[in-house]
């Protein structure tokens, strides 16, 4: 994993799946589509993303298209940081 999906990882261990087999969530888990994440649990997601990296994320990019799984997300935060 890189180091954005390890930080993703972290945080979403920490803040959604507290006590869980952090085996358990690996980088393609469905986080969305699996309920992991609500609305309000994306919403704070995003409000992380954009302050740990510094990035602003377009309405349309909070969704499952983007959001659903550790890889999807640390490769909408690698485009958004310009690589």
């Amino acid at each position: 994993m890189d180091d954005i999906a390890e930080v993703v990882r972290s945080y979403l261990l920490a803040q959604f799946l507290p006590g869980e087999d952090p085996a358990a969530l690996t980088e393609a888990t469905p986080l969305v589509t699996s309920a992991i994440l609500d609305s309000l649990a994306t919403l704070q997601l995003v409000a992380f993303l954009e302050e740990r990296f510094g990035i602003r994320l377009e309405p349309h990019e909070a969704s499952a298209d983007h959001l659903n799984t550790v890889a999807d997300i640390a490769r909408l935060v690698r485009a958004k940081l310009g690589g």
